[in-house]
């Protein structure tokens, strides 16, 4: 029986933020947990989650993640949640007085790079704090990945 639980994977991704990457330079990641009500538990777990266009800031002491959108659960009826609420992500006081220090005083922002299930069954966002990128940074990042690949191609095509 454990040896079964070894090959389960650690994380189920719900939702991942693709392009969060190529707009902004990322400097730092972690983990944080995030409050949930019982029909959002349901509906990340039928994995049609969206953080696109979402991002965290703290109001009061708490870090919130904006814009997050989780569908509704259509088995929850009246009992169903707003798809797009703020939601309050769990962290220690010093991390969100860290995270916070470096969103006001050096301009950056907190853009959640990943929603998961954990090995516990938790539900956990991969945060990045990350610098947003010019133009010519955006170009440079996809100049290196085309040249990256055709290098691959070139090297794999002479043996």
């Amino acid at each position: 029986m454990a040896a079964s639980r070894a090959n389960a994977p650690a994380r189920t991704l719900v939702a991942d933020n693709r392009k969060a990457r190529f707009n902004y330079e990322i400097v730092d990641t972690l983990e944080a947990g995030i409050e949930l009500h019982g029909s959002e538990v349901k509906s990340l777990r039928t994995g049609k989650a969206n953080i696109a266009d979402s991002y965290a800031a703290e109001d009061g002491g708490d870090l919130i993640l904006y814009n997050a959108y989780i569908p509704e659960y259509l088995q929850a009826n009246q009992f169903n949640h707003e798809t797009r609420r703020p939601r309050r992500l769990l962290l220690h006081r010093r991390e969100i007085h860290k995270l916070a220090i470096a969103v006001q005083r050096e301009g950056m922002t907190l853009i959640p790079l990943k929603l998961y299930f954990n090995d516990k069954g938790r539900a956990k966002v991969e945060l990045a704090l990350g610098r947003g990128k010019k133009l010519h940074d955006k170009r440079e990042t996809e100049k290196e990945r085309t040249w990256n690949r055709e290098k691959a191609r070139l090297l794999r095509d002479r043996g």
